[in-house]
């Protein structure tokens, strides 16, 4: 029973390696895989995030608007960075916001 059991791995192991050799000899000639869908993906996710920090610094201005009529609003600090930011044009926002 044992030997019967090790000639079927050892089929198992000689086929599985015969067809890998047949798949490597087909492989360059196989046509390469397409970018589209990936590049459909990053467009996709670049609008997404354009959108929405449009969106996002709109509802900011409305919000300043609201506790400051008629002031001209500062720039929004950037939500996602924490490190040291100058404005060369116009006036920091305190640290805190």
């Amino acid at each position: 029973m044992a030997s019967h059991l090790w000639r079927m791995y050892a089929d198992r192991q000689f086929y599985k390696w015969e067809k890998t050799v047949l798949w490597d000899m087909i492989e360059p000639y196989r046509r390469p895989k397409s970018f589209t869908p990936l590049m459909v993906v990053y467009v996709a996710a670049f609008y997404t995030g354009i959108i929405g920090s449009a969106i996002t610094e709109q509802l900011y201005k409305e919000k300043y608007w609201e506790e400051h009529p008629g002031e001209a609003v500062p720039l929004m600090r950037p939500k996602f960075y924490w490190g040291p930011w100058r404005v060369y044009h116009g006036e920091e926002l305190p640290p805190n916001m």
